[in-house]
């Protein structure tokens, strides 16, 4: 722990004794979290966490592919309703995403709580600052993510050698989310530990920053829109979603950044696409 925690820690245990400002609204969570730390320290937490987390968020689509087949009225909430994968598709792409996180994620986090040991301050963060400081870092990712997808895309040995892969799905499912290489799983998960790093945020707000990344890439790729789906709810059209991500799996040359559109907009790459089976 440096100065700066000695000194936040302290002023925590004085605001806990003299009752003059109150715990941050994230301690007890924060609490919880760091009861464990012997496994937060551990180089088997990252790659953990990031599974765990990964197929929480698959799951829920797998069943309703799996339900949509014996339940129409489900369609309705798909991109492509007559569109479905396989069961040598969702095996293919687990045992991929497996493979993945075994021989390449792994050693990565190895090395990197190798060079740069986990480091866990008493105080949580206020929970304003988690908001924004997230916030933040989706955005640093969205434009990181865009020059590298766009990268790919316009030198055509890049695409070839690196990206082709994940285009293998046109019409995406929630598990193509990780179906990708080697160099594109690393680049992506180096560009997703920057973020936080740079912008020197507190753990508690890096395990929010990497859960919300998760969600929202899973979401891209999920081929569902929901009233509730975030490019609904958030306005003016600044988030994409799945329909955004959607039209760049089927026109290659359009949509690269991740989650908001502002990039593709301002590079005149924007393009949208009435779904398949929907009126316009």
């Amino acid at each position: 722990m440096n100065c700066s925690d000695h000194c936040r820690a302290a002023a925590f245990i004085f605001t806990l004794e003299g009752g003059q400002e109150e715990a941050p609204v994230l301690q007890p969570l924060w609490d919880v979290v760091t009861a464990r730390q012997d496994w937060l320290r551990s180089p088997f937490f990252p790659v953990s966490f990031s599974f765990v987390v990964y197929m929480a968020f698959c799951l829920p689509f797998l069943l309703l592919d799996f339900l949509g087949t014996k339940t129409p009225a489900l369609r309705q909430y798909k991109l492509h309703p007559h569109s479905n994968p396989t069961l040598g598709m969702i095996t293919r792409c687990l045992a991929h995403t497996i493979y993945n996180h075994v021989v390449f994620i792994f050693p990565a986090t190895v090395a990197h709580w190798y060079w740069r040991p986990v480091s866990l301050p008493e105080v949580a963060p206020e929970l304003p600052k988690v908001l924004t400081d997230v916030l933040a870092c989706l955005l640093l990712f969205d434009f990181q993510s865009f020059v590298w997808h766009a990268l790919h895309h316009k030198v055509p040995w890049l695409y070839k050698t690196f990206h082709k892969l994940h285009h293998q799905h046109t019409s995406t499912f929630v598990l193509a989310t990780h179906y990708s290489g080697a160099w594109e799983t690393l680049s992506l998960g180096l560009f997703a530990g920057v973020c936080p790093a740079v912008l020197k945020c507190h753990p508690l707000t890096e395990m929010a920053f990497f859960v919300v990344n998760i969600w929202l890439s899973v979401e891209d790729h999920s081929g569902y829109e929901f009233p509730w789906s975030l490019h609904k709810l958030v306005p003016f059209g600044l988030c994409g979603g799945p329909p955004h991500h959607d039209v760049h799996h089927m026109k290659f040359r359009s949509n690269y950044a991740p989650y908001f559109t502002h990039w593709d907009r301002l590079f005149g790459t924007l393009a949208r696409s009435e779904p398949e089976g929907k009126s316009k």
